[in-house]
């Protein structure tokens, strides 16, 4: 019987002693004691603003420094839009660091992904079109095999002023490339290089004599040639008129007519009489030289007209008392008010602390 109080006895104890602790790390208690009250952002960012930053790590920083979660908060900032990378930790003793690694966009893929220069995929939801990019389309799995052509097309076509503007490889292995000029290339499923290096160090003579004409598609899979297809090019004046045709006229503009001035005493000759008598204190228009003016009237007038109001002022308010020209109101001190403020009857709530963003 004692053997089985003392174990109770201990077992009391240790609980009494590691409840607290479990209380602290699970965020239960003390977070309002040990907040975190820096967000600290190492990394060259360019892309990832503040606000988007702030925002992932804030639900994650209300619970503490002891019972924060730097794997949930971790993976919220990784799924923040050009991040590659993140990294959070904690720092005593109030001080959240993260370090993030920003996506450098390479090329296009598809419609709705980028390629990193380290030849990772990432979404582009949230990043505005990018047309400085080239386009690659093709199955994930030919990522390396599209950036090698496509780097290799760019040093065939260099010399000649053409970049490479898309370069696509569908589910059979069939190459197809869009120069920078809109001329599209088929290349085929085989000797894609031997074909293309062929066909750049023939394209400038063959620019050359067709000159007047844009070349508009080049098919390679051809063991001796190409099949090429050219366009007449739109000169500035393609849309002109024909050599037999006369040159259109435009009608003369009609003459605007002339507006005819009114004297002021004409328009008040011909005002027809209001049936409605005019209201104390104001008078009626009456023409000037040109145009009718209108004479002010003091304020002391409108003062005495003033109906006396039914309601009574509320506490702290002054009469609107009329000065030289306009009625003016006194300021009334911000105490009054304050004195007059009802106690609010719930508490201010623990939290969220504002997190200071600091950039290192």
């Amino acid at each position: 019987m004692n053997a089985l109080l003392r174990i109770l006895a201990w077992s009391i104890a240790v609980a009494l002693v590691a409840l607290p602790v479990v209380a602290v790390v699970q965020g239960w208690i003390g977070a309002e004691r040990w907040p975190l009250r820096t967000l600290r952002v190492t990394g060259a960012l360019e892309r990832v603003s503040d606000d988007a930053l702030r925002a992932a790590v804030l639900p994650y920083a209300r619970q503490g420094f002891f019972a924060v979660d730097l794997a949930g908060a971790q993976d919220a900032v990784s799924r923040l839009a050009w991040v590659e990378r993140a990294e959070v930790r904690k720092r005593w003793p109030d001080v959240l660091e993260v370090r993030i690694s920003e996506h450098r966009p390479f090329a296009r893929w598809g419609e709705d992904r980028l390629l990193s220069d380290r030849g990772r995929l990432f979404p582009a939801a949230g990043v505005g079109p990018q047309p400085q990019l080239p386009r690659f389309d093709g199955p994930e799995a030919r990522i390396a095999d599209v950036v090698a052509l496509y780097n290799e097309s760019r040093a065939l076509f260099g010399p000649t002023g053409h970049d490479v503007g898309r370069l696509a490889i569908d589910t059979r292995g069939s190459w197809t490339m869009t120069l920078s000029n809109g001329t599209e290339v088929i290349v085929g499923s085989q000797q894609a290089r031997p074909r293309l290096e062929r066909f750049a160090r023939l394209l400038p003579r063959l620019v050359h004599e067709r000159a007047g004409q844009r070349l508009a598609r080049a098919d390679l899979r051809y063991t001796n040639g190409f099949a090429l297809t050219w366009e007449e090019e739109q000169g500035p004046g393609a849309g002109g008129q024909g050599p037999g045709s006369e040159p259109a006229t435009s009608p003369a503009p009609r003459s605007a007519a002339a507006p005819r001035s009114v004297s002021a005493a004409a328009l008040a000759s011909q005002r027809p009489a209001s049936p409605w008598p005019p209201a104390p204190g104001l008078r009626l228009l009456e023409p000037a030289s040109s145009v009718a003016t209108y004479r002010p009237f003091p304020a002391a007038a409108l003062a005495s007209q003033r109906p006396a109001s039914p309601w009574p002022l509320a506490p702290g308010l002054r009469p609107l008392e009329p000065a030289s020209s306009v009625a003016t109101h006194r300021p009334f001190p911000a105490a009054a008010l304050a004195s007059q403020r009802p106690a609010s009857p719930w508490p201010l709530a623990p939290g969220p602390w504002p997190l200071e963003l600091l950039r290192t």
